[in-house]
């Protein structure tokens, strides 16, 4: 979208693993500065239903909740198909649904390995392909969730670390390859939730001490830059945004 287009009225997201956390305040923030949402979920079902029905309180007929497993590509194509039937339309695809957790070397397994590789990389990819007729007709947008540890190795995680590697890589070549239709960016959160299972205090605090700005960040946080990168970037492309506080400078 031009700066002259900047306006996200009337426009439609999609956004993937959307019930909850950064994903549920990436599509509220879309939702707020205009744009309908189509908020999918796989298997939180109530929390998605509940995000929509809240969205669409707001300016009804501007959310609906939609379904699928992102391991599964023939139902990765169906969700753009139903997004689109209902919606009529689709300007933005932010990939934001994300497998996380450690794989050390000695014990990961095909299993884990088609899970990360899958939600991390392979979704990303093939709903961008499903995606590509509306988002061309559109003049639209990709928006990849990546990671800071795509570039910094996290311990334990090296199938983890070498998806979103990958994701950097997909980003930037699909905005060489989508342009001038289509703009393609990244977001790279740092340390913005803490795992849902928790973390030991020491481990808290030692992140903690690698943030030049001494705090962690908010959903809010990642949100508010899938926004500008959405509405406000027109001259943006290929580029991914480290939103960490400063840590990938500070390590």
């Amino acid at each position: 979208m031009s700066p002259a287009t900047a306006n996200l009225d009337g426009k439609w997201a999609l956004v993937t693993g959307a019930a909850r956390r950064v994903g549920a305040s990436i599509a509220r923030t879309l939702h707020g500065a205009g744009a309908g949402v189509a908020i999918h979920y796989r298997g939180s079902a109530a929390a998605a239903e509940a995000l929509a029905a809240e969205l669409d309180a707001q300016r009804p007929g501007s959310a609906f909740a939609v379904q699928a497993d992102l391991l599964d590509t023939a139902a990765l194509r169906a969700m753009v198909t139903s997004t689109v039937a209902r919606a009529g339309r689709l300007d933005v695809l932010v990939n934001n649904a994300s497998s996380f957790y450690p794989t050390p070397l000695a014990s990961v397994t095909d299993a884990q390995w088609d899970d990360l590789i899958g939600t991390n990389l392979r979704a990303p990819l093939f709903l961008s392909q499903a995606a590509l007729p509306q988002l061309r007709a559109s003049g639209g947008v990709i928006i990849n969730l990546i990671d800071i540890h795509a570039t910094r190795p996290l311990r334990d995680h090296p199938v983890y670390g070498a998806a979103k590697a990958a994701l950097a890589m997909l980003t930037r070549s699909l905005a060489r390859d989508l342009a001038p239709d289509i703009r393609v960016n990244g977001v790279a959160p740092g340390a913005v939730l803490w795992p849902d299972e928790g973390l030991a205090e020491g481990t808290r605090e030692s992140i903690l001490r690698q943030i030049p700005l001494r705090r962690t960040g908010a959903p809010e946080d990642i949100a508010g830059c899938v926004l500008y990168l959405v509405r406000d970037a027109g001259y943006v492309t290929g580029q991914i945004i480290a939103v960490d506080g400063g840590r990938s400078i500070g390590w």
